[in-house]
């Protein structure tokens, strides 16, 4: 599977964006989704994931309530809307396609990652 992340970009604090990712494949509606995020000297750290059906979504409490995944199987296609953002949640964000569904989510559960796109929020 191949992943494209897109949409990032500069935003004031409080503004929303929205990050979508195509995957290649015909496999798309088999892998949980999920989106990470990178910010300068910090680990890479879990954000959001989707079940394969867009029924089961878990967040990272840093992000509850702000932002929404979803997922497109007909699009092969990941969506991350943020909203009211604030600059600690200026990263590199990436989406990653995996095979294990967890409410404690780790990168080891994910096999495949974009490239990654810049956010950045300026306070």
């Amino acid at each position: 599977v191949l992943l494209q992340a897109s949409g990032g970009g500069m935003v004031q604090a409080g503004g929303s964006l929205r990050l979508s990712c195509a995957a290649s494949g015909r496999t798309f509606s088999t892998y949980v989704m999920g989106w990470f995020r990178q910010a300068p000297g910090k680990e890479r750290e879990f954000v959001a994931g989707v079940g394969r059906s867009s029924v089961s979504t878990y967040y990272a409490d840093s992000v509850k309530g702000r932002f929404t995944i979803a997922r497109d199987n007909a699009k092969n296609t990941v969506y991350l809307q943020m909203n009211s953002l604030k600059s600690e949640d200026t990263a590199v964000y990436y989406c990653a396609a995996g095979s294990i569904w967890s409410l404690r989510p780790s990168l080891d559960h994910y096999v495949y990652w974009g490239q990654g796109t810049l956010v950045t929020v300026s306070s």
